[in-house]
């Protein structure tokens, strides 16, 4: 993607990152420099927390599960102190509930992982009613069930009977779907 111009972005270009997927991150950052934005980067709520107090950026990309914490608590400082801020909430699990939860707090757009740059930038520089583009390579529908029995798998510390039983599937099922590799 080429540079983006002063009128894409004005004249603040900071951009806060948040995410504690330090491989994630230092990509991420490496990309939005390279689309012009003026990068600081936390890996924690409270690194996040801080920098927005400090120094409240114009555009922001949060993930929201944080090893200390949920990152919507970043979004709402920042939404306090810079009302005008544009923000994306980022997750590896996306939710209809949570989505919702970012939008009321005040996140500009909700993107589940795996997003690239290019669809951050163009959540990040919507406008009003401008919908972005669709993403070029969405995740497939047996990729998101697939990533949701993972997450419930994990919360229920990997056990496959808890697991089955909160998602309401026989447990052979379920150990057949976990026995798979996940779909693309």
């Amino acid at each position: 993607m080429a540079e983006l111009t002063e009128d894409d972005l004005g004249e603040d270009r900071s951009l806060l990152l948040v995410d504690d997927d330090e491989p994630f991150l230092k990509r991420l950052a490496k990309a939005m420099e390279k689309r012009g934005f003026e990068v600081e980067t936390a890996e924690t709520v409270a690194a996040g927390t801080a920098i927005a107090k400090a120094r409240p950026p114009a555009y922001a990309v949060v993930d929201l599960r944080l090893e200390d914490g949920n990152g919507l608590d970043v979004v709402e400082v920042l939404r306090e102190r810079r009302p005008d801020s544009r923000i994306v909430v980022l997750t590896g699990y996306g939710a209809i509930a949570t989505a919702v939860a970012a939008v009321k707090i005040g996140a500009t757009d909700y993107l589940s992982k795996p997003a690239d740059a290019t669809d951050i930038t163009n959540a990040l520089l919507s406008r009003g009613d401008d919908l972005p583009p669709p993403p070029e390579n969405p995740m497939s529908a047996d990729r998101v069930r697939w990533e949701h029995i993972q997450r419930v798998y994990e919360l229920c510390d990997r056990n496959v009977s808890e697991t089955a039983r909160r998602l309401n599937m026989h447990r052979r099922t379920l150990q057949r779907i976990l026995a798979k590799r996940s779909p693309k």
